[in-house]
């Protein structure tokens, strides 16, 4: 395989929706707990800045692996949780945690 096929393979763009600083543990925050306001989120990782979590929220979003759910109010609240393909990167990021566990 050269480059070129590479660039559009399943695994490159598997690893894409995934790679980032902070994409796995939202994952794995949302996986394992479920539903999460934005500012729940946020205080769960707390090297994170806003800009940086709304950023990677959004590109998560974007991907169809979590979806954004707004409750209007005052203040309005954001929630946010796996979406149905996000759900299947269960298996994939638990065995992840048991390969950098051994």
């Amino acid at each position: 395989m050269n480059y070129k096929e590479f660039e559009n393979c399943g695994l490159r763009k598997a690893l894409d929706m995934v790679s980032g600083k902070w994409k796995p543990l939202i994952l794995h925050y949302l996986f394992h707990e479920g539903e999460f306001r934005f500012n729940e989120l946020w205080r769960s990782i707390p090297k994170v800045s806003k800009k940086v979590l709304t950023e990677q929220l959004r590109q998560m979003e974007e991907q169809d692996l979590i979806v954004r759910r707004e409750v209007n109010g005052f203040p309005p609240e954001v929630y946010y949780d796996l979406s149905k393909k996000g759900k299947t990167l269960g298996p994939i990021l638990a065995a992840l945690d048991d390969f950098g566990s051994s």
